[in-house]
């Protein structure tokens, strides 16, 4: 396990009294409204060194381990609005480590750093509206041309995509042949979009489940020039590139959602311990009990397992197989979690006011957002070789 610094607790100090102070008092609004102040927050964050954290130093990051980052992960779970977790997560975890690790000096110069001292928004553009779980059959195109690409196509799902500055796009940049099959597709790349070119445009802002406070756009593409420096890495990497960068997004996911799992079944445990019921109070039935100890246990081993992976991946080691486990758990958990938690609430659980009842709805997208629980189930087998022992054992 993470042998925890003092540098670790600080942090955790700096970040959940951010949350509970500067956050958490406007959530309402913000969910009412369907509507973040995305730039005035991540300004705040980038002012507190909140949004650069394993980000390299010479570009505005703190320089430190991606263990610092997961501390900043699991304080986002006291949010009580997880729509505004999720646009922060786009920002750390999901459009910038690729750019972090694969992108040119110049490049990272350019939107790296001033994503990191949150004066720009980012936004990962990879699923669309044909290929949304199978990201290797996407249809966006960036045709070389001279010293630029131009790109074609569409984006869906696509968070923070009403507000980005830019985008890190995945699209389809070489030709394969159908008859070859290959373990790692070579035909991609992703590159930096800035969302003011021309034939750029929002197609529309998305209404949601849950997650209102978060603005999510379908994007499209026509004819947009850039210049081929804004290749992120080699052409050609970007399917690779992205399936590393999936873990990050995935292990932000679920050490965030975990603790928001905690946070839940605290205020459950205030809420029935104080709750009067038929001459007690709703937890001093043994059953509830039980069933909140149960799911505290759940819980617990899930975390051991989160931060076990995060050790992991601090060491360098390939951690995909662990993070479709650990997302997949989550996803399913979090389900559980806020079902049984609601139904101990009673009607005031159906109450939109209540933190459980938003987190129902929120959280819903975890079995489905950054790989949905089929897809990670897809990748456990594969890791484990059980579609090839399939297939050997058939005799094709």
């Amino acid at each position: 396990m993470i042998d925890f610094m003092p540098d670790h607790h600080a942090l955790r100090n700096l970040a959940e009294r951010f949350v509970q102070e500067e956050i958490n008092p406007h959530a309402k609004e913000w969910e009412r409204d369907r509507q973040l102040p995305t730039r005035s927050l991540f300004k705040r964050m980038g002012e507190l060194g909140l949004l650069g954290i394993n980000k390299p130093p010479e570009y505005g990051g703190l320089g430190l381990d991606y263990s610092y980052q997961a501390v900043l992960a699991e304080s986002l779970g006291l949010l009580t609005s997880a729509g505004v977790a999720l646009a922060i997560g786009v920002q750390t975890d999901m459009a910038t480590p690729a750019l972090a690790r694969y992108g040119s000096d110049e490049l990272r110069e350019e939107f790296l750093r001033p994503a990191i001292c949150g004066e720009q928004i980012a936004a990962l553009g990879v699923s669309e509206a044909t290929g949304g779980s199978d990201v290797s059959a996407i249809k966006t195109w960036a045709r070389r041309d001279g010293d630029d690409y131009v790109i074609n196509g569409s984006k869906m799902w696509m968070t923070n995509g009403c507000q980005a500055d830019w985008i890190c796009a995945l699209v389809n940049t070489r030709e394969i042949d159908p008859k070859q099959p290959v373990r790692i597709p070579l035909d991609k790349s992703l590159i930096v979009i800035p969302t003011d070119r021309p034939g750029f445009s929002i197609g529309r802002k998305l209404e949601k489940l849950g997650m209102h406070c978060s603005d999510t756009a379908q994007v499209f593409f026509d004819d947009v020039r850039v210049p081929s420096r804004f290749l992120i890495g080699g052409e050609g990497r970007g399917f690779p590139y992205q399936m590393k960068q999936f873990c990050d997004e995935r292990l932000s996911i679920s050490l965030s959602t975990i603790a928001s799992m905690h946070d839940t079944l605290r205020r459950t445990i205030d809420y029935t311990s104080s709750r009067p019921v038929f001459g007690g109070t709703i937890l001093s039935n043994q059953a509830v009990q039980f069933r909140l100890s149960e799911l505290h246990a759940d819980v617990e081993v899930l975390r051991a397992f989160a931060w076990r992976t995060v050790e992991q991946f601090v060491a360098g080691r390939d951690v995909g197989q662990e993070t479709a486990i650990l997302k997949l758990k989550t996803g399913r958990l979090v389900r559980r979690v806020n079902d049984e938690c609601l139904q101990l609430w009673g009607g005031m659980g159906f109450m939109d006011e209540t933190v459980v009842a938003q987190r129902y709805r929120d959280q819903r997208l975890i079995s489905i957002g950054g790989g949905p629980d089929e897809v990670m189930l897809q990748i456990i087998s594969n890791s484990l070789g059980l579609d090839r022992m399939a297939t050997s054992k058939s005799g094709k």
